[in-house]
């Protein structure tokens, strides 16, 4: 049985003290215990960012890339060893800005993986300034004046294109975000989980202001209903509701036809093809009495 100590890395930690990253982390090792999951089994992927560097404090495979590029390269690495538990760690400027457009075809394409988006509304590497998510009005290190455009809502994104999982944590509530975290990682397809993270350094209201406007959704919500889950994500109102917002019916996983009907089998254990077979792919692309 997996210990919570058996995902600790030696790695010196550069988050701020008392940063609720440190929750999420938390929230992580518990999950991992729940399900047993061996760290050779986990492969952590990153881009730039606070939230980026969660895999160097984990004891797991991790792949840490470009800014706003993890999820291709999660993509990559599900496609060619399913048997690894493929996860981003990613923060709301990384995900939903830089890599915005990789978050949207992530939609289209349901690969069987797990996206984790700190979203404390700022850019926290560099600074504090607003991110897509930063809600208008608000001031920020560049923004003097108040942020004048609308934020993304990313979560209602995903629901309205069919995205199976999508839920809302806080990093307040350990316990709670571990259930999200153990129901994401169960889920086949990609599951989007939007984690409400307050940045104490350069965030405009306290953790507390925030656990004072956290409201758990109760059973009265339908996680299954998907308009119901839409109404949520799309809600305007001072609490911010938590707990898996839409489950809906699995859709089919990306790459996995391919493995199965080409392939035979995870790519990682494909026997390279033949040079033979590819030169007679090749010759159907030649114009006929054109040298080789």
């Amino acid at each position: 049985m997996s210990e919570m100590r058996d995902y600790t890395s030696r790695a010196e930690n550069q988050w701020c003290p008392g940063c609720p990253n440190f929750s999420i982390l938390e929230a992580y090792k518990k999950a991992f215990v729940e399900m047993d999951l061996p760290p050779h089994r986990i492969c952590m992927v990153s881009g730039i960012g606070q939230a980026a560097k969660l895999p160097h404090y984990l004891r797991c495979n991790f792949f840490n890339g470009l800014h706003g590029r993890a999820l291709p390269a999660a993509v990559g690495i599900q496609i060619a060893n399913p048997e690894l538990t493929t996860i981003v760690s990613t923060g709301d400027g990384d995900a939903y800005g830089e890599g915005g457009n990789h978050f949207l075809h992530a939609l289209r394409r349901n690969p069987n993986i797990t996206v984790v988006v700190h979203n404390n509304e700022i850019y926290a590497l560099t600074k504090g300034q607003a991110s897509p998510t930063t809600p208008t009005g608000e001031k920020r290190s560049l923004q003097l004046r108040g942020v004048d455009i609308a934020p993304l809502n990313m979560p209602a994104v995903a629901i309205l294109h069919h995205c199976t999982f999508v839920a809302r944590g806080f990093a307040g509530e350990v316990d709670h975000l571990k259930d999200l975290l153990v129901a994401a990682l169960n889920h086949p397809g990609l599951a989007l989980v939007d984690v409400i993270q307050p940045c104490i350094t350069w965030g405009t209201h306290s953790v507390k202001w925030y656990r004072d406007r956290v409201r758990t959704l109760g059973d009265d919500h339908d996680p299954g209903d998907w308009e119901a889950g839409l109404n949520v994500a799309l809600r305007k109102e001072e609490a911010f509701s938590i707990g898996i917002l839409y489950q809906g019916e699995p859709r089919p996983v990306f790459g996995h036809g391919y493995r199965e009907s080409v392939v035979g089998g995870p790519l990682y254990r494909a026997v390279p093809t033949d040079r033979s077979q590819i030169e007679a792919a090749l010759s159907a692309f030649r114009p006929a009495g054109s040298p080789a």
